[in-house]
Parts: C-alpha cells; structure tokens; sequence
C-alpha cells in the first residue's frame, strides 16, 4: 500500500500528512510537458475532448445570442474554464498513472474514475465549482462599478469601448488583476491535490494542504507552469478551439507529471 511518512495512505492524519516536497524547475515543466505528450500519442483523447467541446460551446453561444449570458461575463465565463480544467483531466490523470506503471490503459479505467468520483474528489470539486462563480460574480461586479447597470448587447460596439476608452482600460486592468489573484488561488490548492486524489487514498484537507505546500516551496516555478497553461489554452482556442482538443489532454497528462515529481510518496 501506498504511504505518506511511512503510514498507510488510509491510517494518516489529515492535518499533519505530506509527502515530501520536491523542488522542481524550469526544466521540470518542459520535461512533464514532454510526458504529457507522450501518453497524448499513446492514447489520443483528442475525438472525446472535441464531443465534448464543441456542443459544450455551441451551448454557450446560443445562450449569449439569446442574451441569458450578459456580454461582460463572457471573458469572465471563457477564461474561467482554466479554473476547473485540473477537475476535467481527472481521467487522464488515471490514463497517465496507469501507462506510468506498466497497466493497461483502456478507456474504461478513466470511465470508471469518472463516473464513481471519491467523495474527496467530490468536495473538491465543488470547492473549485464554488470559487468559479464567485469568479463570474466578481468580474460582473467590476463591471457594474465600472459601468453602471447598463448592459451591452452587440458584441463589436462593446469590443471597441472595453478597447478604445479609459473605462473599458480599467475594466481590462482591475479585472485581469482580479482574475489573477483567482487563478494563484485555484493554482494553489488544486495543481497537486486533484492528480493526488486519482493516486493515493488521502481526504481532501491532506490534499489540498500538500498542493498549498507545494506552490509555497516552488512559487516561480508553479507560478511560470500557471503562466504556460493559461498561453497554451489560448493558443489552442484561436483557431475555432480546435487546438484545444490536443492542447487540453496534453495539459491534463503533463499535470500528471508535475505531481509526481513534485510530490514524493514514502514506501511503507
């Protein structure tokens, strides 16, 4: 059985138990980014990624058309999915941990995952889900302090007043900062914890406290890898967000391999 300080996995105290912590680098994320992409080429995900995505848009565009999504919140709303993208790689981290040791690798291992999360993966989750819409409720905060209580309803006339005017500079200001200080906190707590979660039988404290340690003892380095996953999740969603469907596994495989070299488990 898998242990942390030599005690079972199971038997810890989630208040006190860690793995050790590894200082990792540069050459760290390239090297986990690397993996990422071989356990992409050795089971693509990228057809699963795009059923996924593209009614998954086509659902928030029509309800942008039909004005349910006000215009302001649609930055917010697309840039948040960064947020919850470590939630939605939960079956590739059990497709990278499988490959990993040697096990098979068919979907159904990542299905099964999936389909009966633990309930550390649940709390987790809704943690994440719940630090996500105080996003949105923030970001259309600003833009109410900003704005007042009109709301735009053409896209190209809103475009060109966030763009061209002091107002809508201060949008962009105040709100990417905001957004920032979001991103370093679900950066934070869920880098290490969810891939931890698929690993080892730890609660969600333990997890989320390992994760924290591990930004804590690697700030630059977490800090540059939050960096290269928001450029690489933009440049994936340019051309039409076809990019994403090989951007996105990718990144999820390559979490994988952040985690385990910055993350070391003690052997029983």
């Amino acid at each position: 059985m898998a242990s942390l300080h030599g005690k079972p996995i199971g038997a810890v105290d989630d208040s006190t138990a860690y793995g050790e912590i590894q200082k990792i680098s540069a050459a760290d994320l390239v090297d986990a980014l690397s993996k990422g992409v071989d356990d992409f080429k050795a089971k693509p995900s990228h057809l699963v990624i795009l059923a996924i995505l593209y009614p998954l848009a086509m659902v928030v565009s029509a309800n942008i058309a039909a004005g349910y999504i006000p215009l302001p919140l649609v930055f917010p709303l697309l840039s948040g999915f960064a947020l919850i993208g470590p939630l939605a790689a939960i079956g590739l981290y059990e497709i990278s941990r499988r490959r990993e040791q040697g096990l098979d690798i068919s979907w159904e291992h990542a299905y099964n995952v999936i389909r009966r999360p633990s309930i550390s993966v649940l709390t987790l989750s809704v943690l994440v889900g719940v630090i996500y819409f105080v996003w949105l409720g923030a970001a259309f905060l600003i833009y109410r302090q900003i704005y007042g209580s009109t709301v735009p309803t053409a896209i190209t006339p809103f475009v060109w007043e966030v763009l061209t005017t002091p107002a809508g500079w201060a949008l962009i200001i105040v709100g990417c900062g905001v957004g920032f200080l979001f991103a370093v906190v679900v950066l934070a707590i869920s880098a290490v914890s969810f891939p931890m979660l698929v690993d080892v039988h730890v609660g969600v404290v333990t997890a989320i406290r390992t994760s924290v340690h591990a930004f804590l003892a690697n700030p630059t380095t977490m800090m540059l890898w939050g960096f290269i996953v928001a450029s690489l999740l933009l440049i994936g969603a340019l051309p039409l967000f076809a990019g994403l469907a090989v951007v996105m596994p990718v990144l999820g495989h390559a979490t994988w391999h952040l985690y385990r070299k910055v993350v070391k488990h003690y052997p029983v």
